[in-house]
C-alpha cells in the first residue's frame, strides 16, 4: 500500500550511507556488508510482473517456510502462492475469501504447527484460520479497540501487518502498522494469543516504540523467542526507508537496530521510481528461512503493489544478531 512521511525519516539513513561510502564503498560491495550484524547475499526480481495459472505475482505482503520446506508467499489481493525455496519458481496458487466470498486485504501469515493457515486482514482488522485446500475454519477473537474505526482506535490501512508464532507453538503475536488513534504516533502495539487446546485467545498486549514517520509492516519471531521487527516509511519524490531491529518482549520491547537497509550494497539493483538506494522498495514480507549456530538466514519480499514504478523483489540476508550492541533509535 502507498505510505506518506516526512522528508526527515530519511536523514539518518542518508547520513549513515555517507559514512559507509566513507569508509571504503569497493570493500562494501565485496564483503556484501550492510552492517556488522548483516549482510544481503543477493536480490531477486524473477517473478517481477510474472502470472502465474492466471494469477498476477505480486503484491506480496508475507512469507511463511511450509513443512514441506517451500515458501508460502501471501499476496494481499487475497491469494497464496507456494515458491521453490531455491528458485522462486511458482508451484500452485491458493484463493482465500472471507465469510461471505469476498476477497480479503491478507497481510500477515503463520503456517501453523498442523499445516493450517492463518491470516491477518486489516480491514476490520482479523485472522483467520484457512485449511490446506483454502477452506476458511475459524476466526480469532479480535480486542474492540484495535478495530477500524469508528468500531474501535484502528486507522484505515493500518492495523494487522505482521503476524508470528513464537518458539514452542503456544503464542500468536500480530503487529498493528500505525499507532492507535489517540496514541503518540510513534506507539505501535503487538497482540498476543495463546494456545488452548484447538484455539487461540486473546492475552497480553506489548507496546513497541517506533523510529518518527516509520510504521510496522513485518514482525518475525526468531529461534530464542525475540522478534525482528520491520520498520518502514516512505516520501514522495525520495524513496523508502526500511530498517530492521531485533526486539526483546520480555524487556519492555527494548530494540536493539541490526542494520537500515539504504547501508546495503546495491548489487546492480535498478529502481522505476526515486530511491536512496536503487536496491530498496517498498519490503513488507519477511521470514527465516534457516540458521547456524551465529548465523539466520532471512528472507525479505517487497510489495509493488501492481504498479510499473514498483518492483516485487526478494532479498537474502544473512543476520548475525551476536554482533548487535546498544539500543536503536527511537528508545
Amino acid at each position: 500500500m502507498p505510505l506518506r512521511t516526512h522528508l526527515a525519516l530519511l536523514t539518518a539513513g542518508l547520513a549513515a550511507a555517507t559514512c559507509l561510502t566513507a569508509a571504503g564503498p569497493a570493500q562494501a560491495r565485496t564483503s556484501h556488508a550492510c552492517s556488522p550484524s548483516v549482510s544481503l547475499d543477493r536480490f531477486s526480481d524473477a517473478l517481477d510482473k510474472t502470472t502465474y495459472e492466471d494469477t498476477f505475482v505480486g503484491n506480496l505482503s508475507a512469507l511463511a517456510v511450509d513443512r514441506d520446506g517451500s515458501l508460502a508467499a501471501l499476496s494481499d489481493r487475497s491469494a497464496l502462492f507456494r515458491l521453490d525455496a531455491r528458485t522462486l519458481t511458482p508451484r500452485s496458487v491458493l484463493p482465500l475469501a472471507e465469510e461471505t466470498g469476498a476477497a480479503l486485504d491478507s497481510e500477515g501469515l503463520v503456517v501453523d504447527r498442523d499445516g493450517t493457515y492463518l491470516v491477518t486482514s486489516e480491514t476490520e482488522p482479523s485472522i483467520r484460520r484457512y485449511s490446506r485446500d483454502g477452506r476458511l475454519l475459524d476466526r480469532l477473537p479480535v480486542p474492540d479497540d484495535l478495530r477500524v474505526s469508528p468500531a474501535g482506535r484502528g486507522r484505515p490501512n493500518g492495523t494487522f501487518e505482521g503476524l508470528t508464532l513464537l518458539p514452542g507453538g503456544r503464542t500468536l503475536v500480530a503487529s498493528m502498522e500505525y499507532a492507535l488513534s489517540g496514541d503518540p504516533a510513534d506507539t505501535v502495539r503487538f497482540q498476543t494469543w495463546t494456545r488452548h487446546g484447538a484455539r487461540f485467545r486473546l492475552a497480553d498486549r506489548y507496546t513497541y516504540r517506533t523510529d518518527p514517520g516509520l510504521g510496522v509492516p513485518e514482525i518475525q519471531a526468531t529461534p530464542d523467542g525475540r522478534l525482528l521487527v520491520l520498520e518502514r516509511g516512505f516520501t514522495a519524490g525520495v524513496g523508502n526507508t526500511v530498517r530492521l531491529y531485533l526486539a526483546e518482549p520480555r524487556h519492555a520491547m527494548r530494540k536493539t537496530l541490526l542494520t537500515d537497509l539504504v547501508t546495503c550494497p546495491p548489487l546492480g539493483a535498478t529502481a522505476e521510481q526515486p530511491q536512496p538506494n536503487p536496491l530498496l522498495d517498498n519490503i513488507e514480507g519477511m521470514t527465516i528461512t534457516g540458521r547456524t549456530r551465529n548465523t539466520w538466514k532471512v528472507l525479505l519480499v517487497s510489495d509493488d503493489n501492481q504498479n510499473a514504478a514498483q518492483t516485487t523483489r526478494f532479498y537474502f540476508l544473512r543476520v548475525r544478531p551476536g554482533t548487535a550492541s546498544g539500543p536503536g533509535a527511537g528508545r
